[in-house]
């Protein structure tokens, strides 16, 4: 269904300005969906992020500025994530021997089992939104996607 449909607009809109609502009102319907995988267990996309992020630190602690950059959301709350992380006992935080204003934060065997569980749904749900694309056009897709957003 074409944009204009969706948002039911009786003018004709230019295309920089469809672009830019058809991203948006994309990343709405996948968010929501992405969302109902993740309510059962209680977590956010953005303490998914968190968690995901984690696991890729391979049993090594990371810092909060580790974390924050590295976020899909750079406006994203780390610590408020963290403690609601913390609360669920899927990370651990300590303050870093060597640097005492430096906090490390560890994935725990909760944590881990909690993506282990998702990761199965959180493909099918990539594969879900895939499956009208061939893979060129899932490359090519990509390609303008980065292209866009990277402003010179």
């Amino acid at each position: 269904m074409k944009i204009e449909e969706i948002i039911k607009s009786n003018i004709t809109l230019k295309d920089a300005k469809k672009v830019i609502l058809n991203i948006l009102y994309t990343q709405n319907v996948i968010n929501d969906k992405f969302n109902e995988i993740l309510k059962p267990n209680d977590l956010s996309s953005e303490q998914y992020n968190v968690l995901r992020i984690l696991r890729g630190q391979k049993g090594s602690p990371a810092n909060m500025c580790v974390i924050q950059e590295r976020m899909l959301a750079k406006n994203s709350n780390t610590t408020r994530l963290i403690d609601k992380l913390l609360l669920k006992k899927y990370v651990t935080r300590e303050v870093c021997p060597n640097n005492r204003r430096k906090i490390e934060v560890l994935i725990t065997q909760k944590g881990l089992d909690i993506l282990t569980d998702l990761d199965p749904k959180v493909e099918e749900h990539e594969h879900f939104f895939a499956a009208n694309l061939e893979a060129e056009e899932l490359e090519k897709l990509n390609y303008l996607l980065e292209k866009y957003r990277n402003i010179k």
